[in-house]
């Protein structure tokens, strides 16, 4: 029983994560309708610069977050204005988008490599060790930070959507960006402010896995992919699904090492990513314009 609590403690905490990974890639998706390949890159990148705030100029980090968010904000935009704005739009984008932005991807992970090296790199704090027990379990401190800004994030961006001029503009755009342009809706405008945004949410998952695990330039590979596996799962372009499907991938994977060697366990998200393409492509909560 004890090991039963501490494996649904566990994969509570590591939920929060994958869905603060995965909320940038929906919104993207979800009013875009492109697949940004670079997510991975910027989760890193988010990474790396909690780690430079920290080491070099002994920033927490935590308090790390808003300079972070701030210059991952600044970094989207600039990729939507100088690079994908440029892009055709409709079907013919698709392939063009997925190219650009893996090829973005690998410019952030070869200056990585320059900048850094290849070595592991970790942020050590003084309460990186600490845990506090809970329900006979022991939790460490940043997983419950990091757990507590995951549920903070979603609340924080319903509200950006749902109650002001620019979330509504948002949504608008979302499903239907040619009416919104003949009621004077900057969409170009609306299309970078999402594309930033995106971003920003993709640099603040960087620092919060920096913030538990060892990164390199190699880092964002698989949580892009777990980021896929989330989005898909919730149902494209759906808040609400994406923090569903984070629990159910996060409840599967930790509760797989009951039964499956450890090397196996990752493994288990695609296939139900697979299984749910196969006989639920719209997700569990159906295809939403940010829903």
């Amino acid at each position: 029983m004890d090991r039963l609590v501490d494996l649904a403690v566990s994969a509570v905490l590591l939920a929060g994560l994958y869905a603060t990974m995965a909320y940038g890639l929906g919104l993207i998706y979800g009013v875009l309708r492109v697949v940004n390949l670079a997510h991975g890159g910027v989760i890193m990148a988010g990474a790396y610069l909690g780690w430079v705030l920290h080491g070099w100029l002994g920033v927490d980090p935590y308090a790390s977050i808003p300079l972070v968010v701030g210059a991952t904000f600044l970094l989207g935009m600039a990729m939507y204005r100088l690079l994908v704005r440029h892009l055709p739009r409709g079907p013919a984008g698709g392939p063009a988008s997925l190219l650009l932005l893996f090829g973005v991807w690998l410019v952030l992970r070869n200056v990585a490599y320059l900048l850094f090296t290849g070595n592991d790199q970790v942020i050590r704090t003084s309460y990186s060790t600490r845990a506090i027990p809970f329900l006979g379990a022991h939790v460490e401190v940043n997983r419950l930070a990091v757990l507590g800004i995951a549920v903070v994030t979603p609340g924080l961006l319903q509200l950006v959507l749902r109650r002001t001029y620019l979330g509504r503009a948002i949504r608008a755009v979302a499903q239907n960006a040619d009416s919104c342009t003949l009621v004077g809706v900057d969409v170009e405008r609306i299309y970078t402010v999402t594309f930033g945004m995106g971003t920003a949410l993709a640099g603040l998952a960087g620092v919060l896995s920096a913030s538990i695990f060892s990164f390199n330039p190699a880092f964002g590979s698989s949580e892009l992919l777990k980021s896929f596996v989330v989005v898909v799962l919730g149902g494209l372009g759906s808040v609400l699904g994406t923090g569903v499907a984070a629990l159910i991938l996060a409840v599967v994977e930790v509760f797989a090492i009951l039964v499956l060697p450890s090397y196996l366990t990752a493994a288990v998200g695609f296939v139900m990513l697979v299984l749910v393409l196969v006989f639920r492509p719209g997700g569990l909560f159906g295809q939403r314009v940010l829903g």
